[in-house]
């Protein structure tokens, strides 16, 4: 790489100089200020995360047994209609476990039963293909039909999928603005809401399964054990109890559209549907076949409304009315809007940060970035005097880089990221100090200015690209493998390290190179701030001497890390192994030995105080209670 670069590389550095500086700028404008710039300059700012700006945090996974539950009992059916079909005499089709159960009458038709069995596929197709499920022979009379681990794998990743849709217009309804959403893994939906402090309603809206079905009642408030192919439900009000017809009459899938509305005459609250031509249609045949019978609408497993039909209802419109607040009326309607999750969802995490908490987190984030940059800047100044202030220059560019990057990007900006900048800073001083440090030795062999930064860049570059391309490497794959404000931190610390080597390695040599020119410089004297060598020239110290005990001693700590790791093993936290986490803020000192005395009095289990921050704040930790998410639920909610 010459000293003199070519006019064009130097045009593509200014550039790029520029471009960063005017992505980086709205970051530090007030809304208004941004109004006011011209239409041609960029104004996107650095989105927050929910630990800077405040929010919820879930992630819900899909719950794989139901859904397999369901998928048997759809297998069920369709294996019972394909041997129907086919005319082949069963004793029994019923569900037996996590398989389904098929007796014949006549062993001879094992075979075709077999074939056919094979080929069932989601809504009763059959293709030869059979690649969801597998079917085993019990016996000479037995056949026993399961899902197959690549289908099982299979209808996960597609319900989540299909879930993380439905979850985005189910928000999009609700009117929740910048909702971040993705996959996480095969089964998990990660869901960040900014400034959202109370989950519960979200929760509820998202998680919502929002299956809804017309059925036949067959008696209200059933007093008698309901007969076969009735079901027992709850309705909307306490000790409310209705037998269900098991038999669909119509799907909610023929919904078009649903919306807010009040009842004319009670005024109250109500939700207006309309069902597609179809559903109009098999609508209108129900009512009039059915008139003087109450018709009830169930939404997962609760009888919303089940009103007689007083006449045939023709029109495919209808409303459904029940004890509903103008809120819970407009959240049903917008379920019913997005559609049904093809499988229920269970939150397995849930973290709410209040705005309070964000705002400091992003002052003492200010802060430490400042002290750190600070430090660097006077060390830099220090060791190399005048010359560390053009390294400087070059850490300032490498942060007003980063952030403009990350402006185009798009990317959100988390507490682990604003420590992912610091350690940029830390990693660009490291290339700067490489490169002072050979052209000081290059000086001393007696070459001259120019000579000495060049052949100071080109021996430095090496070592520069080596180091760099190893932190790339691992921050690479905590990017891929990594989570929420893991990933905040790779991508940061990965910008970071790109800008350094572009600023330390082409920035800085371009101002060096330019100042030796223009002063005319003999030799290049990199000298410190202060003349005082804390190591004299000439030192010698051999360390290979010691190199034998050296080996020896690291390899008894390897083997003590192995051993240890096994026993007594790590201590996973609450991240790893479940439970519940809270972060506190006291008005004053936190006394945390009446916290434990009081916390020690609900009978949670094991629950740790961890002062973190300052003496007002406060980290607790309990471990996972019994039961589902409603246990943990109430635990949270004795704890606070």
């Amino acid at each position: 790489m010459s000293t003199h670069p070519s006019v064009r590389r130097l045009a593509v550095y200014v550039l790029i100089v520029l471009a960063g500086a005017a992505t980086a700028l709205p970051n530090l404008l007030t809304p208004k200020q941004l109004n006011a710039l011209p239409d041609w300059l960029p104004k996107q700012q650095v989105a927050l995360g929910l630990d800077l700006r405040g929010g919820a945090h879930l992630v819900l996974e899909v719950d794989a047994k139901a859904l397999i539950s369901e998928r048997l009992q759809d297998l069920t059916r369709d294996a019972r209609r394909a041997l129907r079909d086919a005319m082949i005499d069963v004793q029994s089709v019923r569900r037996d476990g996590d398989a389904v159960s098929v007796i014949l009458d006549d062993a001879a038709q094992r075979g075709e039963a077999q074939r056919l069995l094979n080929g069932l596929l989601p809504g009763g197709a059959v293709d030869h293909l059979g690649q969801s499920i597998e079917v085993t022979q019990a016996s000479a009379t037995e056949l026993r039909v399961s899902l197959s681990e690549a289908g099982i794998a299979e209808r996960v990743a597609a319900a989540a999928e299909q879930s993380l849709e439905i979850i985005r217009i189910r928000i999009d309804e609700t009117g929740l603005a910048e909702p971040t959403l993705q996959r996480v893994g095969r089964d998990r939906i990660l869901v960040q809401l900014p400034g959202v402090q109370d989950p519960q309603r979200i929760k509820e809206i998202i998680g919502s399964t929002a299956k809804l079905s017309f059925h036949m009642v067959h008696d209200v408030n059933p007093a008698n054990r309901p007969t076969p192919g009735v079901t027992v439900l709850p309705g909307t009000r306490e000790g409310e109890r209705y037998a269900i017809e098991d038999q669909v009459m119509l799907s909610g899938e023929r919904l078009s559209d649903a919306k807010l509305g009040f009842d004319s005459i009670t005024n109250e609250p109500v939700v207006t549907f309309r069902l597609d031509g179809a559903g109009a249609r098999q609508f209108g045949a129900i009512t009039t076949a059915h008139v003087g019978q109450p018709f009830a609408i169930v939404l997962d497993g609760k009888v919303l409304t089940a009103p007689v039909i007083q006449q045939p209802i023709i029109g495919g419109s209808g409303q459904i009315s029940g004890s509903f607040t103008t809120e819970s009326a407009s959240d049903l309607a917008a379920l019913l809007r997005a559609g049904a999750l093809p499988a229920p969802l269970t939150v397995i995490e849930e973290r709410t940060v209040g705005a309070d908490l964000g705002a400091d987190a992003i002052e003492s984030g200010i802060t430490t970035g400042l002290l750190g940059f600070a430090l660097v800047f006077a060390f830099m100044f220090v060791l190399y005097g005048p010359w560390g202030l053009v390294a400087n220059f070059a850490l300032a560019l490498n942060v007003i880089l980063t952030f403009g990057a990350l402006s185009v990007l798009g990317a959100t900006l988390t507490l682990p990221g604003i420590a992912g900048i610091v350690l940029g800073i830390g990693l660009a001083v490291d290339a700067n100090v490489l490169i002072n440090e050979r052209i000081r030795e290059e000086t001393r062999k007696g070459l001259g200015a120019m000579a000495a930064l060049d052949a100071g860049f080109r021996r430095a570059l090496a070592t520069i690209v080596d180091s760099n391309l190893t932190a790339l490497i691992a921050t690479l794959l905590l990017f891929m493998f990594g989570t929420g404000p893991v990933r905040g931190f790779a991508v940061t610390m990965g910008l970071g390290i790109v800008f350094s080597m572009f600023t330390a390695v082409t920035v800085v040599r371009v101002i060096m190179s330019s100042i030796v020119r223009r002063s005319k410089l003999k030799t290049l004297q990199i000298e410190p701030l202060f003349r005082m060598k804390l190591i004299p020239d000439g030192t010698s110290i051999k360390f290979m001497n010691a190199r034998f005990l050296g080996l020896a001693f690291s390899a008894l700590l390897s083997a003590a890390s192995v051993a240890l790791f096994f026993y007594p093993g790590l201590n996973y936290g609450v991240d790893f192994k479940g439970g519940i986490q809270l972060e506190v803020v006291t008005k004053g000192s936190a006394d945390l030995a009446g916290l434990r005395a009081g916390l020690d009095s609900l009978d949670l289990g094991d629950v740790a105080l961890q002062e973190f921050g300052s003496a007002s704040n406060v980290l607790v930790r309990a471990e996972r209670q019994p039961g589902d998410e409603a246990g943990q639920r109430a635990a949270v909610d004795q704890l606070r």
